[in-house]
């Protein structure tokens, strides 16, 4: 039996000439950057090619480009960044209901710390409103974080209308965790008024262990780890050399086709939430509204199936798809995220999620529906004695 792989926010697959950059760079350029000699200056010029095109795709200056090791330690920086780089005594944070865990627990525990914390809710679509926003900052506000695609549903948030509405507020900085938007849709953090901006290769079908934190120009930050002040003094350690080249060849590869990539998958979730209508027992979480909804990620509950038994029922016919986001997926709790746009616990416990890459086509997705009703069909019986 095929198996097909529809967890594409989880982790994309590398691309096969990323990979082989990858390996051909950890054979020939080890030195460290760092370092005084040839060898060394030939691993520097390879990090600062990358971040220049990093910043070229992404409408960034080069010096605006800090690599770190992924999305969670993007955030984090971001974050506890800001609220280091301040030396205000008292210090608040906007964010809402619907973030990733490391932004959620970040914030959570930079409250445990003192810090005070107003967590904007979100209506039924997932989505926060501008105005509750902009209503939420304080005087002593030093940051507003509020992510562009969630990583469960994909719903989009008004990351411009969110940036307009701080207009007047100079003393707060806007970060945005980005990362299950890049290269799936249109990305101008600057012209948002957006200060910190987050991605991460893996998303990207560039490799693990490998990201970036786009930040502003004029924007200071805390470092989280004190040594040898690598990355504008803002992210110490010796750079990983092959990852960073691997990840900004991902992110061409992946942006040079974009608009390509979110027409097809614009129609191939389409087709899927048509199918889905015609599996009983099955329901969409999200907004109806396609323009408000990221083109690759489709979320669905079976109420009062636990999602893991859903799962591997997929799995046993071939299809690969996750609970939450991958890092909760091995929790049992209801979908924070959910539950914030207003679900009951069985649907919120019940859900899985679909994302697409560029393998999907209307062959696969005819499978994926096709296994998804025998799925139900086999668990239905279950459903009932639950």
């Amino acid at each position: 039996m095929q198996t097909l792989y529809f967890d594409h926010s989880a982790s994309t697959p590398p691309h096969e000439q990323v990979i082989r950059t990858m390996a051909e760079v950890m054979v020939a350029h080890y030195a460290n950057p760092g370092s005084l000699h040839r060898a060394g200056g030939e691993a520097l010029r390879l990090v600062e090619r990358a971040r220049a095109s990093v910043a070229e795709w992404l409408g960034a200056k080069p010096q605006e480009v800090v690599f770190t090791s992924g999305g969670t330690e993007s955030n984090n920086l971001a974050i506890k960044g800001i609220v280091g780089s301040v030396g205000r005594k008292r210090k608040h944070i906007v964010t809402s209901a619907v973030e990733h865990a490391s932004v959620y627990q970040c914030v959570r525990q930079l409250e445990e710390a003192g810090v005070a914390v107003t967590v904007v809710p979100v209506d039924r679509d997932g989505r926060v409103s501008p105005e509750r926003v902009r209503a939420a900052v304080r005087d002593d506000t030093v940051l507003v974080s509020i992510m562009h695609v969630n990583n469960e549903t994909g719903a989009i948030q008004p990351i411009r209308e969110i940036g307009e509405a701080l207009a007047d507020c100079p003393h707060v900085r806007f970060h945005v965790d980005g990362v299950q938007a890049i290269a799936k849709i249109p990305v101008a953090w600057k012209d948002w008024g957006v200060d910190l901006y987050t991605g991460s290769a893996h998303k990207f079908r560039g490799p693990k262990g490998v990201g970036f934190l786009l930040v502003r120009e004029g924007v200071r930050l805390a470092p989280l780890a004190a040594g040898g002040g690598q990355e504008h003094g803002m992210r110490s350690g010796t750079p990983n050399v092959p990852g960073i080249v691997a990840a900004a060849q991902a992110l061409r590869i992946a942006m040079e086709g974009a608009e390509e990539r979110r027409a097809r998958w614009r129609a191939l979730r389409r087709r899927i939430l048509e199918g889905v209508k015609e599996i009983p027992g099955l329901v969409y979480n999200g907004s109806e509204r396609e323009e408000l909804q990221a083109p690759h990620i489709v979320n669905l509950s079976y109420p009062g199936m636990r999602p893991e038994v859903l799962v591997h029922t997929l799995e046993k016919n071939g299809i690969l798809v996750s609970t939450q986001s991958a890092c909760s997926s091995r929790s049992l709790q209801p979908s924070r995220v959910l539950k914030a746009m207003g679900f009951d616990d069985a649907r919120a416990a019940g859900s899985i999620r679909i994302s697409m890459g560029d393998e999907h086509d209307e062959a696969a997705v005819g499978l994926l529906l096709e296994r998804l009703k025998k799925a139900v069909a086999e668990l239905k019986p279950l459903a009932k004695t639950r």
